[in-house]
């Protein structure tokens, strides 16, 4: 690991293998940046990263998550948050656009997360002290402006629905009524009928207001 600085691997599976160790070595603090709660798409990668973490072993150990208001959308999540938060790790929400999932293990060695693909993420794994620094730098300085979970939930960021996110995303194309309901597969009334609810979850007065809060509560793609 120390001459090699610098390496990748092909999903979940191969991350474990290399670099699992990493997590169960991990005594002073895991830091972790994410927009949401899906990048370890196999429960058995989920649980393998869950074992190898010891967040509250060690008094001194502290581990810290910051996330997007996305990861908010839906109450399961939001619930896997308050369970983690119960067992001792730090969650923090920003309105900064964030990567798939950036990770920093005792200032010593980070993992980026690539985006999803069929034959499984790309990790990159290294050990550069010049790459983790800076990376740590920047995640501090986000971790500053963030608001603490309990905060944002009190604002009561609201739930959408796969229906809700569907016409959210058919708003945010440009197309017509017309068109959008022909995309989703529903009649033209039903389409409006869900852009009117859509409305008033987001309690707003139009459907550019709409967009507006969505986007300030990071529901947007």
């Amino acid at each position: 690991m120390r001459k090699e600085q610098v390496f990748s691997v092909r999903g979940d599976a191969e991350l474990i293998e290399r670099a699992g160790h990493l997590f169960e070595s991990a005594d002073r603090e895991f830091v972790c940046a994410a927009r949401d709660l899906t990048t370890w798409s196999r429960p058995r990668a989920r649980a393998g990263m869950m074992r190898r973490m010891r967040a509250g072993a060690d008094p001194r150990f502290t581990a810290r998550k910051l996330l997007s208001p996305a990861s908010l959308a839906d109450e399961e999540t939001r619930a896997h948050l308050r369970l983690i938060r119960g067992r001792g790790t730090v969650v923090r929400i920003s309105q900064a656009p964030l990567p798939q999932e950036t990770i920093v293990i005792d200032r010593r060695v980070m993992i980026l997360a690539g985006p999803a693909s069929p034959a499984g993420r790309e990790y990159t794994v290294t050990t550069s002290p010049v790459l983790v620094d800076g990376v740590h730098a920047l995640f501090s300085a986000l971790w500053d402006t963030a608001r603490d979970l309990d905060s944002y939930l009190g604002d009561d960021v609201p739930h959408l629905d796969a229906a809700g996110r569907q016409v959210l995303d058919a708003l945010a194309s440009g197309l017509t009524d017309a068109a959008a309901a022909r995309r989703l597969g529903v009649s033209l009334r039903t389409y409006r009928r869900r852009v009117a609810e859509l409305m008033a979850a987001l309690d707003a007065d139009s459907r550019f207001q709409a967009g507006l809060r969505a986007g300030s509560w990071g529901l947007s793609r």
